[in-house]
């Protein structure tokens, strides 16, 4: 925004602004909700969001199978059932007690028979009468012991056949969620606590990990971390349908954000609707046929695709020899040494052919301005990153020639951070910027996009200097303002473009 904007000598002596200590970077702030796991045991931090932030609450494997042990034993007492049936039936119903309540109270034998519950014991014995009806063996066969499994509805089967049953869902399968009875047409399911009794140790994990998973799976305000080995999960309370409007960054207790509404990487300030369009933009082949339409043509006789390679407009097929020309695919023939004379052909034809290729050549040339700086920005922040250690250095070498401590020179570091957090913000807003169709308002963020971008390569431009003694004073200073600049720039962009998302100022060149 005009008011917003320094003098250009700013972005190189940064004397023109103090630092805000109270200036908070997106990736330093903790916000979490006062509900879901808050109650946990994990500390709640209050405080005051910025427009574009959202409330979200950290979890881990630990508060996730809290959160599941408080709900059964509550529809427990509530229903005067055991723990292991209440879980059945909360797995039924995807975990919506409310709807789970609601058809109980109206019926309950037929929700228990729907989820596949009924009274009495699931009970592992030894008999010395029994044979399986699955392997056929008999307790003769294990010297006139046999261990059984039976269930509430009268069915029985060996130990180990069930054992091989059960692991083969758990391991094979990946269903952990309701197993049923052996018995062919029998809803009867089995209790938690007899498929642990059933599954060896790497059974058990496993088993335990699908019914996490399918807790987080089945709560619509929960979503696991993308991140590469992370078992945490983040609670968040924005709806799909608040996607339009709202970009849900959250962080997980890995230290990794991510959009809470698709799962992808952090990708404010574009909603969730353009960022899928984009990926697939940038992932499919359709690309290559713009470059095609604006490089190649088909040969008018065979139909083979022949590249212009040349200046000259006197094209021959390598297939079939046929001679064309470039510029209206007419027989060359007809055109003799004056090849520029296509006006003997249809005028509207010959118009239309070239602006065909002018389009497609510019549609590939604007897709191509937007997805290098795109990329750029990624890459840059990739090379960002990779600065922490040299920064690291640079660091060490502060307190050696100068009377800062550690904590007095982490200003280096947060300047890192706040660079890549900025390069990944000007990453996605050219992928908005692609999107956008043109009006005032799409000049407005383009100037802020500009201002950020400014910023952000003036403090790159310092990180990278050199430590001198006699410089460092001055060198804090810089760095420290620049850094508090960036993050106004930064708050300034996503602000302007979430009150827009709100306003409905921005207009889109595709069906969102």
């Amino acid at each position: 925004m005009a008011d917003d904007a320094v003098d250009d000598d700013f972005f190189m002596d940064g004397s023109d602004l103090e630092y805000d200590d109270s200036s908070e970077s997106y990736e330093n702030m903790d916000i979490m909700s006062e509900s879901g796991f808050a109650d946990q045991g994990l500390s709640v931090m209050s405080e005051r969001l910025k427009p574009y932030q959202i409330e979200f609450q950290k979890a881990t494997i630990g508060d996730i199978r809290n959160a599941q042990k408080k709900e059964i034993d509550h529809v427990a007492n509530m229903f005067m059932i055991p723990t292991d049936d209440a879980a059945i039936l909360l797995r039924h119903f995807c975990w919506n007690k409310e709807r789970l309540v609601e058809q109980y109270m109206d019926s309950p034998g037929q929700v228990l028979g729907a989820a596949g519950v009924a009274t009495g014991e699931q009970v592992l014995q030894t008999r010395s009468d029994f044979e399986c009806s699955v392997c056929t063996l008999s307790a003769d066969d294990f010297g006139g012991q046999m261990d059984t499994v039976t269930l509430q509805c009268g069915h029985t089967f060996c130990a180990d056949c069930y054992r091989h049953y059960v692991s083969s869902k758990v391991i094979n399968d990946g269903d952990g969620r309701s197993v049923r009875c052996m018995q062919e047409g029998c809803s009867m399911t089995l209790r938690q606590s007899t498929m642990v009794l059933l599954l060896d140790e790497k059974g058990q994990r496993r088993y335990q990990d699908l019914l996490d998973r399918a807790y987080v799976d089945d709560m619509s305000s929960l979503r696991w971390c993308p991140a590469p080995d992370c078992n945490q999960a983040v609670e968040c309370h924005v709806t799909q349908k608040q996607l339009d409007t709202i970009i849900p960054a959250v962080q997980c207790g890995c230290g990794h954000w991510f959009c809470f509404g698709c799962g992808e990487e952090a990708h404010q300030p574009v909603i969730c609707a353009i960022v899928k369009l984009w990926l697939v933009k940038a992932a499919d082949d359709s690309e290559t046929a713009n470059w095609i339409g604006a490089n190649t043509k088909e040969c008018p006789k065979c139909r083979s695709t022949i590249e212009k390679n040349g200046g000259c407009n006197h094209m021959t097929c390598s297939k079939c020899r046929y001679e064309f020309c470039w510029i209206c695919s007419g027989p060359w023939t007809e055109h003799g040494n004056s090849w520029y004379q296509c006006n003997r052909y249809d005028e509207k034809s010959s118009s239309e052919a070239r602006d065909a290729q002018a389009k497609s050549r510019a549609s590939l040339e604007r897709y191509l301005h937007y997805f290098n700086r795109y990329a750029n920005h990624e890459q840059s922040a990739r090379l960002d990153r990779n600065l922490y250690s040299a920064i690291e250095v640079k660091m060490e070498q502060m307190q050696l020639t100068s009377d800062l401590t550690w904590i007095e020179v982490q200003f280096f570091k947060k300047a890192a951070d706040t660079l890549t957090e900025c390069r990944m913000t000007l990453k996605w807003t050219y992928a908005m910027a692609y999107y956008l169709a043109r009006n005032n308002m799409t000049e407005l963020f383009e100037d802020n996009q500009r201002d950020l971008e400014q910023a952000v390569e003036s403090l790159s431009w310092y990180l990278g200097q050199p430590i001198l003694k006699k410089t460092i004073p001055t060198m804090r200073q810089k760095v420290t303002d620049l850094t508090a600049y960036v993050q106004k720039r930064r708050e300034i962009l996503l602000t302007d473009t979430v009150q827009g998302y709100q306003e409905g100022r921005w207009r889109w060149n595709v069906e969102v």
